[in-house]
């Protein structure tokens, strides 16, 4: 069973890239989803990555309005 909430390591992997540009692009806002806070922990909800992926990766303030509007 694969995890619902994945860590930034695991994120950075799925998308294929490393974790400092992961970290990049996530406080410059050109990563689009937004961490979920648990504990101490940030971790990404891995179907919203991969939705976002699908959605060609828009910067943060699109995606937010796209999610917002679906929802």
């Amino acid at each position: 069973m694969e995890p619902i909430l994945i860590s930034a390591d695991n994120s950075a992997q799925l998308l294929g890239i490393g974790r400092t540009l992961f970290y990049s692009m996530h406080s410059s806002g050109r990563l689009g989803p937004l961490p979920i806070k648990l504990g101490r922990r940030s971790l990404w909800n891995r179907k919203e990555i991969e939705e976002w992926t699908e959605a060609g990766c828009p910067v943060r303030n699109r995606w937010l309005e796209a999610k917002k509007n679906k929802y």
